[in-house]
């Protein structure tokens, strides 16, 4: 039988990567619901080709919009538009499994809802990890749903690791998360305060949102997989490591207890692990372009504990840091971040200073172990409310 699949946020980069995976199987998946946040024309051509039952925009606007151009264009998708239709169409009872690929906080209600549903949950969204933490794992232990990461470093790890995972800590010795370095591996740390949003989301090697490419610029994006490598594979935080790996090849490793290092390599495509994810435990062809080994000129690496790295990038001691401190920081960072870099994107604030709000954001917020949905919202708004004041001082 067909496998039905809800792609959240479709419209970016990893959702139309999975419907180009999706696109070259069609009697293995069938896509049953789609979901965007402003990019109605595509999600027009999307709803055309694949034809889902229902389609979910994040405005009254642009959902009537949608509306009225499915109707026009003689398609059957029901355009749903509530505050609970993402959660709607992650857990209906027709899905089997749901491609999480909503950047930020927001895909932490539908997430939730696919795990406690019992569904097989594709996470392209780390922050729903980083901000749920405990009570995201403890929604997919109650709902049997089986998690699979998507992210390129954790399906990587994911593939390394042995198939039980009950022998997980026992065997291995550390996790070992590869970095690219982004745009700014080599530059000098004086001269980030003039780094403009076009530079930042210049990525060499990957094609990402601007959001998630300001990320790897300061390497935020690592810490983020840093904090959900911890709830994902249940390392202690001194067992996850991180190495600069300019190449984008080796995608992470695992390093045994005998030290020998199994590692995924792959060309920087996230059709991979999307393949992968898709048709686990089995391997389907991707649409990815294989290595050629013999056109490879090196792989190097670079330790990130030096002086000018952690310059560069200080907002990677944060990941540990935060899973040191009282449950719930690691949401506040995330938000935090979020806010941070959306000013920046906005020119609202410098480069260097998306770091200076994070600090600011940890010290004034101090969370309480939030162990529920509405706790963590409600710790996610009242980071934010501290951040965008934070914002509006350095701005001045």
């Amino acid at each position: 039988m067909k496998q039905r699949i809800t792609v959240l946020g479709s419209t970016g980069s990893i959702g139309t990567s999975t419907l180009d995976v999706v696109a070259r199987h069609p009697d293995r998946f069938e896509v049953f619901a789609l979901s965007a946040a402003t990019q109605v024309d595509l999600m027009l051509a999307q709803c055309a080709q694949f034809r889902p039952s229902f389609a979910v925009m994040a405005s009254a606007p642009h959902a009537r919009l949608l509306e009225e151009k499915i109707k026009a264009n003689g398609l059957k998708t029901n355009v749903l538009q509530s505050p609970d239709a993402l959660e709607i169409i992650a857990s209906n009872d027709e899905v089997d499994m749901v491609m999480a690929a909503i950047v930020g906080s927001a895909g932490l209600a539908p997430c939730l809802a696919a795990a406690w549903a019992g569904k097989r949950l594709l996470l392209a969204n780390k922050e729903a990890l980083v901000v749920g933490g405990d009570v995201f794992m403890d929604a997919v232990r109650e709902g049997a749903a089986t998690l699979l990461p998507i992210d390129s470093e954790h399906s990587a790890i994911f593939q390394s690791l042995p198939e039980d995972s009950a022998t997980w800590n026992e065997r291995v010795q550390k996790i070992i998360l590869t970095a690219s370095g982004g745009p700014f591996r080599t530059r000098a740390p004086a001269t980030l305060r003039d780094v403009t949003p076009e530079q930042a989301c210049a990525h060499p090697n990957w094609s990402m949102g601007r959001k998630i490419s300001v990320d790897s610029a300061t390497m935020m994006n690592k810490a983020l997989e840093v904090i959900e490598a911890r709830y994902l594979f249940g390392m202690d935080p001194s067992q996850l490591d991180v190495v600069i790996h300019p190449q984008s090849i080796i995608h992470s490793m695992v390093q045994y207890r005998d030290t020998s290092v199994v590692a995924q390599l792959g060309t920087p495509d996230m059709r991979v692990p999307i393949a992968y994810g898709l048709a686990w435990p089995e391997r389907v062809e991707s649409g990815a372009s294989a290595l050629d080994f013999h056109a490879l000129s090196a792989m190097t690496f670079e330790a990130i504990d030096d002086r000018e790295h952690r310059e560069r990038f200080p907002g990677l001691q944060l990941a540990w840091d935060a899973l040191a401190a009282p449950g719930g920081t690691t949401a506040v960072l995330n938000a935090a971040n979020e806010v941070a870099v959306a000013a920046f994107l906005e020119r609202r604030i410098r480069f260097d200073q998306i770091h200076h709000l994070n600090l600011a954001t940890l010290e004034a917020v101090s969370p309480s172990n939030p162990d529920s949905l509405q706790a963590l919202l409600a710790l996610d708004q009242r980071a934010r409310g501290v951040a965008e004041q934070a914002v509006g001082r350095l701005a001045a």
